[in-house]
This record gives C-alpha cells, structure tokens and sequence, in this order.
C-alpha cells in the first residue's frame, strides 16, 4: 500500500551512510508576519506587543513605522523584537496608527537594507510598507524599473512594490497601491500606511493569512490571531483573498479591485509555521495538527511503548497519533529555549553537539523501549538522523519515525525558505534510502489525503496550495535556470 508510504521491522545498516553530506540546515525556515493597528492613543506599543507575539514567523529583523497624521516615523533593527525596541525608540514612533514587520530573509539577504516596514517618499506623499510573501515576477519587474531609471536601495522583493506605486499614474495612494498590485504575480499579506489610512491586501489566490480584529475601538491587520490575544483583541473575521481594506478616520471600506483566481492558501502554515494557539481560516491550528496525527496514526500504526514529539511542532501530531493508536505519549526530548546566536564547541567535540544545544533525551522514558518519534516534516534529514542516534544511545531499543506530512520533494516559491529540490531529501531518494539514512526501524509519513482529511477539505481543488508536495505549482515562477536557481536558493 504506496499510501502508507511505510517500511516495518528493517535492519538498520552500519558503517558510512551514502547520503552523508547533503547539507546541514535541516529546517524550514518561518517566513514574516505583519500587524498593524489604527485609531489607538498606544499604537506603536500595541505594535510591539503584536510582533511578540508574531516572533515565531521571523527572527532576523523586525520594525515599526506610525504615523502622527501628518509624518511617518520608522524604526528597524537586526535581531528579535525584544532586543530591538526600548523605551526610547518606541517614544519616538507617535501617532495613532502604526504597522509592523518580523522577517526572516526569503526574498533578499540578510541585511538591515531588507528590514521592514519599508518607507518610501513621492508626490503621493509618504507611505509604509510591511509584506508577507513572495513575488514570483520580482526580478523581471526590478529590471524592467532599472531600465527606467528606478534605483533601488535593497535586494528585498518588496521595494518593488513601492516602486510601481511611485509610478503609479494614480495621484491617491489607494488606487495607486491598487494599480502597482495589479502588475505583481506571486504571495503577499500586506499591511500599508500613509499620513491618513491603514490598507490591508490579500494576493487573489491567498496564500498568506491577514486577519481583521478590533481593540477599543481601533482597527487591527495581523498575520495570525494570536496576536489579538496578546493586546486584548477580538477576531473580527479573514482578509479575503483578492481583497482590499482600507481604515480611514472612522470609515472602513472593502473592494476586490483583481481579477478571481482560485483560492489556494498555504496548507503548510497549519502543520509548522502558525502558532498552535492561532485560528487559521476557520480551524484552530492545534487541532488540526492533532487530527494529523490521528490520520497518521490510521494510515501507520506501529508496534511500540511510547510516543515521543519532536519538539515544537510535533507535540500535537503526537497527541493525536497516540490516541489514535494507544501508544502512551511522553516527553523524551526536552528543548532548550535559551539558544543564542553562537557557541563554541570544545576542541575534542561533543557527539550531536548542535543538536545537542536544543533537544535533549530524558532516558528514563527511552530507555529499554521501542520509540515512535513524531515530527512534522523531514527536510534534509540531517537532524532527523542525529536525533535518531541520540534516542538509541539513550537505551532504546527501536526507533520508528513518523512525519505528519507528505514527502517534501519541491521548494516553495510563495513565501516560505526552503532549500533547492536537489536538497530535499524526498525528492531524490526512495523511501528506503531515507529511513537507512536516518538509522531508523521504521519510517512512514502521511499520505496527502489524510492530510486534507485532517484540515477538513478533500482536495486541492478545496482551497490550498501543496505544491511542495505534489510539484503542482498554482503561480508559475520564472523558468529560466538562472532565475530558477535564484529564487530555489532564498525561497519563498
């Protein structure tokens, strides 16, 4: 049965692993989140409460524009948001609309150029800027803008947008937002700012989420719900996709200015990126990932003593497929919280050190047992193999893994990094040849079907992108090698 996608009761080998050296970075990077809030006395502080809330979605930079009616102010920084704003800086962002950015470099490289909100000044008059998503066509229309003289300042996608609004014919920054839009194909949840009003935009297939709330009266754009929860919000309802919001003073107004195209969100936000505690289009995302779980545990049940989560994002998946399957759940991998940017390992070296910094087997639950370990996806593999290690030197006696998600075997080009398809371990090597790379007992991972049994849709025809999954891509991106390579390299 293809589906079950499972090999049982294998001989792990010895000796050197032939796919050894297929790279080290074995994680899907989170992508960016936005918020913005309008009408409030305290909006560059409920910005920053609303970023940290949204963390998760970016580490690498964050900022926050205000305006005060008549000026925009902006602040950015490298690092997360607690270590970027201070009292200080957050006094100097007045004004009772404001609206923020986390990033995590899938469009552009990793310098303080990129950080967003992005501000740009033209005879529209000043705007801000904060985008979630990824343009496919980014790189054509940057030359086509150098070739008319446009200078850019950064490497980000998102400056491309500004530019076309710049250019826009359009004299009000609405219909000029509207139009540059209307030249841009790929991902983007954005949260706009002028001297005057809020606009939220959702791209026509909406790929990326941006959810309306309310807070005493003000206006909020987010990324994800949770962050409501954090000020004190309340969830007002989605952006749809295609649609525009505009806040001014006291009037709220919604147009779909674009062309319909078929829904297809990113399916891929309920099994990793969203926070558990966020509702996502209509579900709330711990469930779902609970209900993976439970279709895992349907499709490969497994002869075992324990579940065990890959931390974080496995904990619900494994709830849910020990249910399904009366395995006992525990925890025999402890994460530290408390990682910083660089350690120095010992001369001598400490076996799995890296790993070793943020997962740690408890070998009371390991030890003498037959282990499912549940994790919700596999990228390179490279970690997955390492923890497989550590989970047998902590006395196990089996290790079977288990991935709530299909086979990863294509990158994506709207919005999240993931590596070129060449390193993706899915995509060049059976099954067999993961599960002996990873020095597993067994390996199974769910089947596609059981993945929209679980969201609650029954095919992609339903709403969601999977791409990655299927290499049935909804937005063509460039097909040219070079251009290919470029964006497989820093996907989004």
């Amino acid at each position: 049965m293809d589906h079950l996608l499972q090999i049982r009761n294998a001989r792990v080998p010895e000796g050197p692993d032939p796919l050894d050296g297929i790279g080290t970075d074995d994680h899907f990077h989170d992508e960016c989140g936005v918020f913005g809030i309008h009408g409030h006395a305290e909006a560059a502080n409920i910005v920053y409460l609303g970023l940290h809330a949204l963390q998760h979605r970016g580490q690498e930079s964050a900022g926050i524009a205000t305006s005060d009616g008549s000026r925009l102010h902006l602040e950015v920084g490298m690092g997360k948001v607690g270590d970027i704003f201070d009292t200080q800086k957050l006094g100097r962002l007045t004004g009772a609309a404001g609206v923020g950015h986390v990033r995590y470099s899938t469009a552009g490289s990793s310098d303080l150029k990129n950080a967003q909100p992005m501000r740009a000044r033209c005879h529209k008059g000043e705007i801000s800027v904060a985008h979630n998503g990824n343009l496919v066509n980014a790189e054509t229309l940057r030359t086509e803008l150098e070739a008319q003289g446009s200078i850019f300042s950064s490497s980000s996608d998102t400056e491309v947008i500004l530019h076309l609004i710049a250019r826009s014919r359009q004299r009000e920054v609405e219909a000029a937002i509207v139009d540059g839009l209307g030249q841009v194909k790929g991902a983007y949840s954005l949260v706009f700012l002028s001297s005057d009003r809020m606009v939220g935009v959702r791209d026509p297939m909406g790929f990326r989420p941006l959810s309306i709330g309310r807070l005493d009266g003000a206006w909020i754009l987010t990324s994800e719900t949770t962050a409501l929860d954090l000020v004190g919000g309340v969830f007002v309802r989605d952006v749809e996709p295609g649609e525009v919001v505009v806040f001014a003073g006291d009037r709220v107004r919604s147009y779909k200015p674009f062309a319909p195209a078929p829904s297809r969100a990113c399916i891929f936000e309920y099994v990793y990126f969203a926070r558990p505690d966020s509702l996502l289009w209509g579900r709330n995302v711990s469930r779902v990932r609970k209900q993976l779980g439970i279709e895992l545990g349907k499709e490969a049940p497994c002869d075992a003593d324990v579940v065990i989560p890959i931390p974080d994002s496995g904990v619900y998946a494994a709830m849910g497929y020990a249910a399904q399957t009366g395995i006992p759940y525990d925890h025999g991998l402890v994460r530290s919280h408390y990682i910083g940017r660089t350690f120095i390992e010992p001369a001598e070296g400490i076996r799995h050190f890296g790993v070793r910094l943020k997962l740690n087997p408890v070998r009371e639950v390991l030890a003498g047992r037959r282990v499912v370990m549940v994790d919700d996806s596999i990228v390179r593999g490279t970690t997955s193999r390492k923890l497989v290690s550590m989970v047998r030197e902590a006395g196990a006696t089996e290790v079977h893994m288990r991935i709530s998600c299909p086979p990863t075997v294509g990158p994506c080009y709207y919005g999240v990094d993931t590596p070129r398809r060449s390193e993706l371990i899915a995509a060049t090597h059976s099954l067999d040849e993961i599960r002996r790379h990873l020095r597993a007992d067994s390996l199974a991972y769910l089947s596609l079907e059981g993945m929209h049994r679980a969201v609650g849709e029954g095919s992609e025809a339903d709403g969601f992108c999977n791409a990655c999954y299927t290499l049935k891509y909804p937005l063509e991106f460039p097909a040219d090698s070079a251009a290919h390579e470029k964006l497989a390299a820093k996907t989004p």
